[in-house]
């Protein structure tokens, strides 16, 4: 199915107000703008908020007055700053928009979830993780599309914590959040917050770590070891271009499922060590398993398709379709977490 041919009868019920106008915060606010739904903003610069209103947005740096309109609005609150900023921006809106249900898109869903249990608001939060993003930030790096195609994972943690009896708000929330998702094609992937980081942790934050590694080891090289640098390097290294805080922020709150992935990768490059140090060295195990590994993954992902820009790209993953708060559905969204599938919402 192509991304344009997603399910579309599924409206976002409530406007949109987005609190952080960096990357992913601010081309949320341009895709959703584009598709004529009701958003607004919140920079903490005062220079990124009259950057984003110089073309043409809605966008403030007054948290407490873009808060109070929230309220007003009943709006869809997303969370789109760094993790150190979550615990104070709960506070926030339990004082100033405590009607106003939310969801996030930081790349840890555990520490978030434990947060939002902290300030007893686990019936008007959905979790998220749009996966998309570039090595830039702040609003001038934001663009209209960063989302088309882009898995866009959803938690439900407290539909299981309610054990499939969740409020009509909360559906009516996860609803919103899905719709909101789909609304800037991206695909929506549904998944527990434990899940979520187990995987983050192999595929975007053990990425972090070995392009900061590679990007050290090839400086070390000196002048010539730069000049030869070439499209593997290049590639290798992209991430290590993250604001260094922000790489810290999505890694330290996700060391314990880190240092599972890590010991991994640890324990692939120690066997392969011991291997090259034989009278006659070799890597044929490490290259096959990761070149079988890779075709996996193009395999799901697509990579090999000769069109792989278009926006009408079919899609490589597989398709639950649910029904939120009918019979079973939470049985549904974990067979669908299990295979990795998205979903389609009716």
């Amino acid at each position: 199915m192509c991304h344009t041919c997603q399910v579309t009868s599924l409206i976002i019920s409530r406007p949109v107000c987005i609190i952080g106008l960096g990357l992913i915060g601010g081309s949320l606010l341009r895709s959703l703008t584009q598709q004529n739904i009701p958003a607004y903003g919140f920079n903490r610069s005062p220079s990124g908020a009259k950057a984003a209103r110089k073309d043409g947005f809605d966008a403030s740096s007054h948290l407490i007055e873009t808060l109070e309109r929230a309220e007003k609005d009943n709006a869809l609150i997303v969370l789109a700053t760094p993790m150190p900023a979550i615990d104070s921006l709960l506070a926030d809106i339990a004082t100033y928009a405590p009607s106003c249900g939310f969801t996030d898109v930081v790349s840890v869903k555990t520490e978030v979830y434990n947060l939002v249990c902290k300030h007893n608001m686990q019936d008007k939060y959905v979790g998220g993780h749009p996966m998309a993003g570039t090595a830039n930030s702040g609003w001038s790096a934001s663009v209209d599309d960063l989302f088309r195609g882009a898995a866009w994972v959803i938690t439900f943690d407290h539909a299981v914590d309610a054990q499939d009896k969740p409020s009509k708000a909360w559906i009516s929330l996860w609803n919103d959040v899905a719709a909101m998702a789909l609304a800037v094609g991206a695909e929506v992937i549904p998944a527990r917050v434990a899940q979520h980081d187990a995987a983050v942790a192999r595929i975007s934050h053990l990425p972090h770590l070995l392009a900061e590694t590679l990007a050290i080891i090839g400086d070390n090289g000196g002048a010539l070891s730069l000049s030869l640098a070439a499209g593997s390097f290049r590639d290798g290294t992209r991430v290590a271009g993250t604001e260094p805080s922000l790489v810290q922020a999505m890694c330290e709150t996700n060391a314990p499922a880190l240092l599972t992935a890590l010991d991994e990768a640890l324990s692939l490059l120690s066997d392969t060590r011991q291997q090259l140090l034989k009278d006659s060295p070799s890597i044929h195990e490490l290259a096959d398993a990761g070149y079988r590994s890779r075709i996996r993954y193009e395999a799901r992902s697509g990579a090999r398709d000769t069109d792989s820009v278009s926006p009408a790209k079919i899609s490589h993953r597989p398709v639950f379709r649910v029904h939120p708060g009918a019979p079973g559905w939470v049985g549904t969204l974990i067979q669908a977490e299990n295979l990795g599938a998205r979903i389609e919402v009716f």
